[in-house]
C-alpha cells in the first residue's frame, strides 16, 4: 500500500498530496508532526522532516522518498501515464525553477514568518505568534504574488498554456497561506483568477477539507468561485 506520511496544513506535504490526486494515485495518509516523532520518521527518513511517501515502486521494489521535489519527480518518472511536467526540456526547466520558488523562497521568507507562527506555533504549543515575523512575512508575500501576478499577464498558467507541477506547488503554498488569511487578494486580480481555476480541480477538494482545531479557515476558503 502505498503511503504518505505529512502534516494537513503544510505546504510540501500538500504539494504531493495533490500530485497524487493529479496522478490518481491512492495513498494512505497518516499524520506525522515531526516534534512528536517516536524514532518511526526518522527511521524512513533521517532528516526527520515530512513529507515522506513509500511506494512499491514498478520496477525497484519498495522506495521511501523525501523531501518533496524529490517526492515529485519520482511520481512522474515511475507513473508518467498522466504528466504533471512539461515534454520539452526547456519548459520542465520552467516548471522546475517555479517548484524551487515555492520550495525555497516561498518557504522561507513566507511560510515559515506566518503559516508556522500562525499554525505550527499552536500546535506545539509555545505561544502566541511574532507579530514583527508575521510582518515581515506578510511584506514578502505581496512581493511574491506581484511576480506570480506579472506571470499569469503573460500566460494560461504558472509556468506557461498548461497545468503543470508549478501550478501544483503553487496551490500547495497559496492554499496554506489562504488557511490563514494572510493572501491579499484584491491587490493582485490575476493569481486570483488563477486561484480559482486550481481550487476547482478534483485534486484539490480534500485539501480544502482540512481543518485545524479552534483556528478555522476564512470563509471563502474552500468556495472555488471566492
Amino acid at each position: 500500500m502505498r503511503t504518505l506520511f505529512h502534516m494537513p496544513l503544510d505546504p510540501a506535504c500538500r504539494m504531493v498530496r495533490i500530485a497524487l490526486a493529479e496522478k490518481g494515485l491512492p495513498a494512505q495518509l497518516v499524520e506525522r508532526r515531526p516534534w512528536d516523532d517516536d524514532g518511526s520518521l526518522i527511521a524512513l527518513n533521517p532528516v526527520g522532516t515530512v513529507p515522506v511517501l513509500t511506494d512499491e515502486a514498478p520496477t525497484k521494489g519498495v522506495i521511501n522518498a523525501a523531501p518533496a521535489m524529490v517526492i515529485i519527480e519520482y511520481l512522474e518518472d515511475a507513473y508518467p501515464a498522466t504528466p504533471i511536467y512539461p515534454s520539452t526540456s526547456a519548459a520542465r526547466a520552467e516548471v522546475r525553477r517555479l517548484c524551487a520558488w515555492f520550495t525555497q523562497k516561498v518557504e522561507h521568507e513566507v511560510i515559515d514568518l506566518v503559516v508556522r507562527e500562525r499554525i505550527d506555533k499552536r500546535l506545539m504549543r509555545r505561544g502566541q505568534p511574532d507579530y514583527e515575523r508575521l510582518k515581515q512575512g506578510s511584506e514578502a508575500l505581496a512581493w511574491h504574488m506581484d511576480y506570480f501576478n506579472w506571470l499569469l499577464e503573460q500566460r494560461t498558467w504558472l509556468a506557461g498554456e498548461k497545468y503543470t507541477a508549478a501550478d501544483i506547488a503553487g496551490a500547495a503554498y497559496i492554499s496554506a497561506i489562504d488557511y490563514v488569511d494572510a493572501a491579499p487578494w484584491e491587490k493582485f486580480p490575476m493569481v486570483k483568477d488563477w486561484y480559482a481555476r486550481v481550487k476547482s480541480r478534483p485534486s484539490m477538494r480534500p485539501i480544502l477539507r482540512d481543518r485545524i482545531n479552534g483556528l478555522p479557515p476564512p470563509r471563502h476558503y474552500d468556495d472555488p468561485d471566492f
